[in-house]
């Protein structure tokens, strides 16, 4: 594991603080996500004049060239190092601002501002693979591999904080100079973080021969598969829950989202030490089991209070499982292609928040919109049974391991 040397890094809060000086690159990552999130999709549909198609397209772009991108970003974690990574995904950040910013020269011609806001997006979501993963990676690295689940849950606390504070930013910058002041604020805020990044100290990589990309694959798929099931749960809530509240006919789906998201956050702040203490897997089944109550209370929900509890257990129960499944991922690879299962473990997660809004579209379609709570809570428990059978093969192989 790259930097798995400092297993006496300092605990409590100089650990997290050392941890917390890492992962605030990718709070500046997801803050350019979030910066046009609430905004692009206007400015394409009602001033450059497109539909709503192109005005989607162009949001979706990011998504799909972080999922493209997932396993460069860990191979080039693995061979150069995650503080290169980092640096360079927060330049693709940067010139998103850039392209942006060069949109709007293009007024007079709309096919080339699109095109120049397409190509933004695009190196946005290379830019977001490689800081997601760069920064686990350094925070492994500086901390030691003891704390990695650690890591991985304040690099997720620093993602979604700074998406929600990055959209009604984002708005507010526009509504007071439009995309360009947006743009130039995506800009500042990228090179100050580059700068910073630059100035800290590389850790140290692992050596030796790294196996193939599809042996790591061949590896870790089992764990991927269960945190694509259980990413249904949150793809259906943060996605959905407002047109649930509307075919309830109820006011307050913002409020449920809120839920949704401070339980989320609250959880890895109030458990930082519960993967270390009782192992991923453990705390992955009793995540699960919190998530599947939560989806079924919002199925069964005859009112709002209902449906709040449910997306706040679903949060709750949601919010471990990337670190807790993510932990045990990556013991399964040797130290020097931790990168590259890190990468690929990740685009798991991706992929299920990609094709999850389609799907329920269509169950939504045929069934009603509560049947996708239903279907998700069902999923999740398919991930719980797989888990399940997954820590059995785990002692299973201890078992053996001893007895040799």
């Amino acid at each position: 594991m790259p930097g798995s040397s400092p297993q006496q890094a300092a605990s409590g809060w100089r650990l997290n603080l050392n941890i917390l000086s890492i992962v605030v690159f990718n709070f500046v990552n997801y803050l350019s996500i979030g910066l046009p999130l609430a905004v692009l999709p206007g400015y394409v549909h009602n001033h450059m004049g497109y539909s709503a198609f192109w005005a989607g397209l162009v949001i979706s772009l990011q998504y799909l060239a972080t999922l493209l991108s997932r396993p460069w970003a860990g191979r080039y974690a693995d061979r150069v190092g995650p503080k290169r990574i980092v640096v360079l995904g927060l330049f693709g950040c940067l010139l998103s601002g850039v392209f942006y910013l060069l949109s709007l020269l293009g007024d007079a011609l709309p096919v080339a501002a699109l095109i120049l806001l397409c190509a933004g997006r695009v190196i946005l979501g290379i830019g977001q693979s490689f800081v997601g993963t760069g920064a686990t990676l350094w925070g492994v690295g500086a901390v030691g591999s003891l704390h990695i689940g650690r890591v991985i849950s304040w690099n997720g606390v620093a993602s979604y904080g700074a998406l929600a504070v990055g959209a009604p930013l984002g708005v507010w910058l526009y509504y007071l100079g439009g995309l360009g002041l947006m743009a130039a604020a995506i800009i500042v805020v990228c090179a100050m973080a580059i700068m910073a990044a630059v100035r800290k100290p590389p850790v140290k990589t692992a050596t030796g021969k790294q196996i193939p990309f599809s042996a790591v694959v061949g590896l870790i798929w089992r764990y991927g598969l269960v945190l694509a099931f259980a990413s249904c749960g949150f793809g259906v809530i943060a996605t959905f829950i407002t047109l649930f509240y509307g075919d309830k006919g109820w006011d307050g789906a913002a409020f449920a989202l809120t839920l949704f998201s401070v339980a989320f956050v609250g959880t890895r702040l109030f458990f930082p030490n519960s993967i270390n203490r009782y192992g991923g897997l453990r705390v992955s089944m009793a995540c699960f089991s919190v998530e599947t109550a939560g989806l079924l209370l919002v199925w069964l929900s005859g009112s709002p209070w209902m449906a709040e509890v449910g997306a706040f257990l679903t949060g709750a129960g949601f919010s471990l499982v990337f670190p807790a499944l993510g932990v045990v991922a990556m013991k399964e690879v040797p130290p020097q292609n931790q990168g590259s299962a890190l990468a690929t473990f990740t685009a798991f997660m991706d992929l299920s928040l990609g094709i999850v809004g389609p799907l329920a579209g269509v169950l939504m379609a045929h069934a009603g919109v509560s049947s996708i709570y239903l279907s998700a809570a069902l999923l999740v428990l398919l991930a719980l049974l797989m888990t399940l059978s997954l820590r059995r093969r785990v002692l299973r192989n201890h078992a053996s391991g001893q007895a040799r």
